[in-house]
């Protein structure tokens, strides 16, 4: 089958995305960064969730569960190691808080593995009552102190709601989000929230990366409601950002299809550069700059000879 250029349209540009957002994360002392990073923190993992739900098959036998382990808890648990090991080697601090809390971005391989055994008795549910179901459960996990960053759990009950919008989503719909009333709304909503997040900064980001409680945001009572709020905004960037991913194959639409290396490995040069502060960032010059950083760091993950040389541990797979 040929693939849609679509939809590796939609992972190149989210993973662009996500470097960039770990790029700049210590630099959120200058306001246009902050917004940058809150702003794209506000759709780039749903939509990659998103994406993941709307592949994915589920895993309803003892195979295929044991496929899914192979896939995504064995890489896991290599790259677990692996970060551990390069953490203590520069020099970075807390490089073992604790053997329960996934290094770096791999709590995104532990909750893709859950998300697709949920999905055994999430597809039995009517969709739009298992997604407010998911949501509801998103909602009530805020207010569990024991359930936090170790092993994932937090983030996974929080973000299940997209991926379990995404699997339910076909792509007849997702083709009405291309009208050009829909589109031209989707540029008016995603210039809206990042002239909104400039001008009111006070947003905390812990809001919208779901692996704390409640309480440890500061907000015992009140969290629900918040949560409710940032799932709405969420949910109205994510699709205004996938009403907008072009159709159309560019030459550099097969990086697409190589974004789970990427999303792997960036956190080697990323953890480098921020405890060797190399970079010093002052103004607009040296926003530009960042942003070269971040497609050199994309399309230097991205070729050939770096998928073969992390292919056995990724895919476990010979060259």
């Amino acid at each position: 089958m040929e693939r849609d250029s679509y939809f590796d349209n939609a992972r190149l540009l989210m993973i662009l995305f996500v470097v960039f957002g770990h790029l700049i994360q210590p630099y959120q002392d200058m306001q246009l960064l902050h917004m940058s990073y809150t702003w794209v923190y506000t759709f780039h993992m749903p939509v990659f969730i998103f994406l993941a739900g709307f592949f994915a098959k589920g895993a309803y036998s003892r195979e295929a569960v044991e496929k899914l382990a192979k896939k995504l808890l064995l890489p896991f648990l290599f790259f677990q190691i692996i970060y551990t090991i390069y953490y203590y080697m520069i020099g970075k601090e807390g490089w073992m808080e604790s053997i329960l809390v996934p290094q770096w971005a791999l709590w995104f391989l532990l909750s893709l593995f859950c998300w697709h055994i949920l999905l055994i008795p999430f597809k039995k549910i009517r969709p739009a009552t298992g997604i407010v179901l998911a949501a509801f459960l998103g909602l009530l996990v805020g207010y569990l102190d024991e359930i936090g960053s170790a092993l994932s759990l937090s983030r996974t009950i929080v973000f299940f709601p997209f991926f379990l919008t995404g699997y339910w989503m076909t792509k007849e719909q997702l083709g009405k989000l291309k009208k050009p009333p829909i589109q031209i709304g989707a540029v008016l909503v995603l210039l809206t929230a990042a002239v909104m997040l400039y001008l009111y900064p006070g947003m905390p980001t812990d809001w919208l990366l779901g692996s704390k409680s409640y309480a440890d945001m500061g907000a015992s009572g009140s969290g629900g409601v918040t949560r409710f709020i940032v799932y709405l905004l969420s949910a109205m960037m994510m699709l205004s950002v996938m009403a907008l991913v072009p159709a159309k194959k560019f030459s550099f639409t097969k990086y697409g299809q190589r974004t789970l290396y990427v999303y792997l490995l960036h956190g080697f040069i990323i953890q480098w550069i921020r405890v060797d502060d190399i970079f010093e960032v002052n103004n607009g010059l040296d926003i530009l700059g960042l942003l070269m950083v971040t497609f050199t760091i994309v399309l230097l993950l991205s070729q050939r000879w770096m998928l073969r040389l992390w292919k056995p541990l990724i895919e476990l797979k010979s060259p």
